[in-house]
């Protein structure tokens, strides 16, 4: 797993809208938020790179929250804390990567503690 890499100048991508798709067509292995209908290369690059921007940024939101839950979770306040090893082994990761998702999800607290939200740039 890669690790998290805050980035602190770039401006976060708006996610292109991910449309529903209905079960029948998600059970369709061929089928993949229709793009397989569209005729017009210009028009397929265009979808298909939307569609690449979104998942990217919403794998990033997604490993941000991983990160808050992490720090959250070993926060030596809670008297339910977990060690590193305990995380890493509840979400798979090594309890090295643990260790950096901790700090990275206290990083993140400290700036909403700060007035930014995890949606500002870092």
């Amino acid at each position: 797993m890669a690790e998290p890499t805050p980035r602190r100048n770039e401006p976060r991508l708006r996610p292109a809208p991910l449309l529903f798709e209905p079960a029948e067509a998600a059970g369709d292995p061929e089928h993949f938020f229709d793009l397989e209908s569209i005729e017009d290369p210009r028009a397929l690059l265009t979808r298909a790179t939307e569609l690449t921007q979104a998942f990217r940024a919403a794998a990033d939101r997604a490993m941000e929250f991983q990160a808050i839950a992490a720090a959250q979770l070993a926060d030596p306040r809670r008297f339910d804390r977990l060690t590193a090893a305990d995380i890493a082994d509840r979400a798979e990761w090594t309890e090295d990567y643990a260790k950096k998702m901790v700090e990275f999800g206290r990083d993140l607290l400290r700036g909403e503690q700060e007035g930014r939200t995890p949606a500002d740039p870092l």
